[in-house]
């Protein structure tokens, strides 16, 4: 404290650590092929639409450029109307759109199947690498393994704070989780959904696509996210838009593949509803099984890590580790109190380390400085077990 030597009105500053804001966790991104050369079933060629003032038609968005995209009418004159060109695309995005996705960048590739695709699908991921507010990625109907394994690598170890959406198979001789997953690698980062689903057709009048999951359930992670947050579960959730699906799965049948991580979507009740929420690889993730407790450790991480940003080039002392401290402890409080967080008081649901125990003299010598933060992520309630106990042999009053 300043020692003032004559009466007066003084006034000091005081740093106060910045509040730390959540970071989105909805938007999506697409990777795609829209092929100008391919044609439809009538013989109508690709085109893009005309522009309201008559001045031409909009320009195909070029090779590997991201385009933010904010609603259906928005990817039309970026990427063109419902055509065998962009088929797969067009439907995950409108299915993202109707299913309450607001916001995803969309990158055109040459393509997603063939030999070609690995190089193709690699640049376009590095060039989502700079959009940081990507939380998703989908390539929908992709199904290969090594492009499945280019998209869970760009989320788990480029960026570290993003999941991928990924396709069951469409064709399968047997149902099992090797068959449906096309034996890629399990990861906490990613989610895999089965099977394939019927929607109206466009491009056939009168007659059923049957498209991949993947973008379909983009829109219904945002949906969830929007409603409930980023720890519910997007599962027991209404696929809409989908009129049947590929392959009905029996309740037998899920019991074989949800242990391994393969999300079914089933028809229940009358309705076609997702019934599962599990990481690729299930049981075998441990504590990250559910992909509800990935997004929202991504979530966290990723807030915590922008939000104290201000902690750059101070001086690495007790009253940095304290507003630190004091910073990321009010933020996980309102996650604790959002229902993110388990516990009965803010000691079971959290902790928050910033001393000089982790943050040693070889510690600050490198100039770092290390903060311990410990939370108890809620977990989805996927087996709700009743005891009911018959009164009959009760004795009698």
């Amino acid at each position: 404290m300043p020692n003032y030597l004559s009466p007066g009105v003084f006034m000091e500053e005081v740093r106060v650590a910045p509040p730390i804001a959540g970071v989105g966790t909805s938007t999506a991104a697409f990777l795609g092929v829209v092929n100008p050369a391919a044609t439809n079933p009538g013989g109508g060629a690709f085109a893009m639409p005309a522009k309201p003032d008559g001045s031409g038609l909009y320009t195909l968005t070029a090779l590997n450029t991201p385009e933010l995209v904010t609603d259906f009418e928005q990817f039309k004159v970026k990427f063109g109307d419902f055509h065998v060109a962009n088929e797969t695309l067009a439907h995950a995005v409108y299915g993202f759109f109707r299913n309450g996705g607001t916001r995803c960048w969309i990158v055109r590739v040459t393509s997603i199947t063939d030999g070609a695709a690995n190089g193709a699908v690699d640049a376009a991921l590095k060039k989502l690498e700079a959009i940081d507010e990507v939380a998703i990625v989908a390539v929908p109907g992709a199904i290969t393994k090594a492009v499945q394994e280019l998209a869970i690598d760009h989320c788990a170890t480029a960026t570290k704070d993003r999941v991928a959406i990924l396709d069951g198979s469409s064709q399968i001789a047997t149902l099992t989780p090797a068959a449906i997953s096309n034996a890629t690698k399990n990861s906490a980062f990613a989610a895999l959904y089965f099977p394939w689903l019927q929607v109206q057709d466009p491009i056939r009048r009168g007659a059923l696509a049957e498209i991949p999951p993947s973008g379909h359930m983009a829109g219904i992670y945002a949906r969830v996210d929007e409603v409930r947050g980023v720890h519910k579960a997007p599962a027991n959730e209404d696929v809409n838009g989908a009129s049947g699906l590929k392959y009905r799965v029996s309740k037998n049948e899920q019991d074989g593949l949800n242990p391994a991580g393969i999300n079914c979507i089933r028809e229940l009740n009358g309705g076609i509803r997702v019934w599962g929420a599990r990481t690729l690889g299930g049981d075998a993730n441990g504590a990250e099984k559910y992909i509800s407790v990935r997004r929202t450790l991504n979530f966290i991480e990723e807030s915590i890590q922008e939000g104290t940003q201000f902690a750059v080039f101070e001086p690495n002392d007790q009253k940095l580790w304290q507003r630190l401290k004091r910073s990321v402890g009010a933020f996980l409080e309102v996650v604790w109190k959002d229902g993110a967080l388990f516990g009965a008081a803010r000691e079971e649901a959290f902790y928050v380390r910033c001393d000089e125990s982790i943050n040693t003299a070889a510690v600050r010598d490198l100039g770092r400085v290390i903060i311990e933060v410990g939370v108890a992520i809620v977990r989805p309630a996927e087996f709700v077990i009743f005891r009911i106990e018959q009164g009959a042999s009760l004795p009698q009053p």
